[in-house]
């Protein structure tokens, strides 16, 4: 059975691929993009700087920013949410990468980009209660400027930056968000190994397989 647009969007299909009807919804998209400044966030290109703020100040301070984030060894961000069932499978990874970053001297923030009028799910308030149990920053995109900044497409979506804060991977955790038992590639962890050795990683660039980042109208 054919899926639907919003079920081939989750697993990350190309809008290009869409049907005719769809592309008049991609070229809308485009034109949102364009008027909200969208860009690309290219490998070797420095981390924009940011200014959020914290739902999670049992880590870090409250606004926190790109400097307070980062740390000796560099600064791996998360574009995630509270609603998204690929978010949700991944939590456990979220918490073991972000307790391997911190052993690491990397840094380690998750940054929330929805918009909670749509998703209430995501509001500041909800980030707040799921932060209870969080062991790392988790930051409000009010405006929606930093996902912009950053070309974030989906949620979960990774970008690494090393310690002069150059973009040295983006994309995926891993090949099965929803499912840990069928992993079969860990991109960002080969990237980090890389990293720290001071050599490029093999891959570079993964297409993030997650739900959409939920656009402001």
């Amino acid at each position: 059975m054919q899926r639907n647009f919003f079920e081939r969007c989750h697993a990350g299909l190309s809008i290009d691929s869409l049907s005719t009807p769809s592309r008049l919804f991609k070229r809308s998209v485009l034109s949102h993009g364009a008027l909200k400044g969208f860009m690309t966030l290219n490998i070797g290109d420095t981390a924009p700087a940011f200014e959020l703020q914290n739902s999670n100040e049992s880590q870090g301070v409250s606004p926190m920013t790109l400097e307070n984030a980062r740390r000796g060894n560099g600064l791996i961000v998360v574009f995630e949410c509270n609603h998204c069932p690929y978010v949700i499978g991944s939590i456990s990874r979220l918490e073991a990468m972000a307790g391997k970053a911190n052993s690491l001297d990397i840094g380690f923030v998750g940054i929330n980009s929805n918009d909670p009028t749509a998703y209430p799910n995501d509001s500041f308030e909800h980030m707040q209660k799921r932060a209870e149990g969080m062991s790392y920053p988790y930051l409000h995109d009010a405006t929606q400027d930093i996902a912009h900044a950053y070309d974030a497409k989906r949620t979960p979506e990774f970008f690494l930056f090393n310690n002069e804060l150059k973009l040295i991977y983006k994309g995926r955790m891993d090949d099965s968000p929803q499912d840990p038992t069928q992993v079969q590639m860990t991109e960002l962890d080969d990237a980090i190994q890389a990293m720290l050795a001071g050599v490029a990683p093999e891959i570079s660039v993964t297409e993030s397989i997650g739900c959409s980042v939920k656009w402001k109208m």
